[in-house]
């Protein structure tokens, strides 16, 4: 992983679309802080698309969607992304899953969520559960105790055990049926929302994100960032970041933000001395 300050102009300048997980990279100790809203709002402003990639909720998912100054959101680690459309007032929605497949699939993950707080103890369902669509997602340190990492082993094998995807966030372990990540849905939004194939066009897109469940989409980015404690689970990556900040969460976050808009500021500042002559 380089600096941040190593990612230079010409590969700024390149950039369009800021992509970007949640928790722990644009929050900070559970907490969305005003700075990092701010990012997201100066980062929309200067012309960027702004999409997060998260874990969260469908519930959540929506409230973003119509609050925040973001362009789409991705949920529930690629179950399905949604954009608002400010001028019709219609939240779209696109899901991997049918509704019949997700409600299938319900029942099998009830069976994992049982076996789960049997067989690990202090694991508990998270909190956001009751505004999920298509995962089970397990508490390991949000709101519970902050478990062993052989009992967040044990959650992911129990998942796996049963035929479903898993995968860790800085707070949760998710798991679900269905061969889908947040790469393989991020790439159906930009196609639907942006026409846009990330294949020809990655160089125009850069990522920012922290834990595991973000490998994907550090594996896939040449412009992929990972906020200071990406380093706290190095341990469990094959693929990493390419660059990383100096400063952990949210304060990370602002910094990336700050660094790709200054460099938009100085490319311009010729035409801006110009114009004031």
């Amino acid at each position: 992983m380089q600096d941040l300050r190593a990612l230079g102009q010409a590969t700024l300048d390149r950039i369009r679309y800021v992509l970007t997980d949640i928790d722990d990279t644009v929050t900070t100790d559970g907490r969305l802080p005003a700075a990092s809203y701010d990012a997201l709002e100066r980062l929309q402003s200067a012309g960027l698309a702004v999409v997060p990639i998260t874990g969260r909720p469908a519930g959540w998912c929506d409230m973003i969607a119509r609050f925040w100054p973001v362009d789409a959101v991705v949920g529930e680690n690629g179950a399905f992304y949604f954009s608002y459309d400010r001028k019709a007032h219609v939240m779209r929605r696109n899901y991997f899953a049918s509704a019949a497949e997700r409600q299938k699939n319900r029942s099998r993950l009830e069976d994992i969520r049982a076996r789960v707080l049997r067989e690990v103890p202090g694991a508990a369902v998270a909190s956001d559960q009751a505004y999920r669509e298509a995962d089970l997602a397990i508490d390991f340190c949000e709101d519970v105790p902050a478990l062993p990492q052989g009992a967040i082993d044990r959650i992911v094998e129990i998942f796996q055990s049963a035929g479903g995807q898993a995968k860790v966030s800085s707070i949760h372990v998710n798991g679900w049926f269905g061969h889908y990540d947040k790469l393989s849905m991020t790439r159906v939004m930009m196609r639907d929302k942006f026409d846009l194939d990330l294949d020809v066009s990655r160089d125009n897109v850069a990522f920012a994100g922290d834990s595991p469940n973000d490998e994907p989409m550090f594996a896939f980015f040449p412009v992929s960032i990972g906020v200071a404690n990406v380093r706290d689970v190095l341990h469990r990556f094959k693929s990493l970041p390419g660059y990383v900040t100096k400063k952990r969460g949210g304060e990370g976050f602002v910094e990336f933000a700050d660094h790709l808009l200054a460099s938009r500021t100085m490319k311009n500042a010729p035409q801006l001395k110009a114009a004031a002559r």
